[in-house]
């Protein structure tokens, strides 16, 4: 194979691999999501980790509470993964436009930032993540759906480089209103 044809072949698939969704495309979508609204009280997860190749390494469930404190959200998550390992992450989420957001965490590097569009929650942030004794940054791209009042979907992948290296899936339930 030609380098010309080989060269343009790798840079289609670098530029499509580190491609996501357009958020406006949710825009008409229903319920609208709005993360204080859904996160506030209690809420349930469970969910997994993937690498790249859709192998699942790491199963966890996640106990979540989240409340209005002056002009920020402040959401608090406890993880218990299936190895019995603890973490727990304090959110505060500051509404910084109509459909966005902000966001800082202990483990997240600088300040994340949000956008919701008709039922779509998307985030982008780095996060420290503990592998092993070592620690690593990883670039998220996070997106979460409603589904109704009660129920929504997340999907994250996690990069390094720019190479994806695994995915996140999320499952959140909320006792019904």
């Amino acid at each position: 194979m030609p380098i010309l044809i080989r060269s343009t072949l790798v840079a289609t698939l670098l530029l499509t691999a580190c491609a996501s969704p357009d958020i406006d495309h949710y825009r008409n979508e229903q319920p609208a999501f709005d993360p204080s609204v859904f996160f506030a009280g209690h809420t349930e997860a469970w969910g997994m980790f993937q690498k790249r190749n859709g192998e699942v390494v790491r199963r966890f469930t996640v106990d979540m509470e989240g409340a209005w404190q002056g002009k920020e959200f402040v959401l608090n998550e406890s993880f218990i993964y299936n190895d019995g390992e603890r973490q727990h992450r304090q959110w505060h989420l500051v509404r910084t436009g109509t459909n966005s957001w902000s966001g800082t965490a202990s483990d997240v590097v600088g300040t994340a930032t949000g956008q919701t569009e008709g039922n779509a929650l998307q985030w982008e942030y780095v996060l420290t993540v503990p592998v092993g004794s070592s620690s690593y940054d990883f670039s998220f791209d996070d997106w979460s759906y409603l589904i109704d009042k009660t129920h929504a979907v997340n999907r994250a992948s996690m990069r390094k480089f720019g190479i994806e290296v695994g995915q996140v899936t999320l499952f959140f339930t909320k006792p019904a209103p």
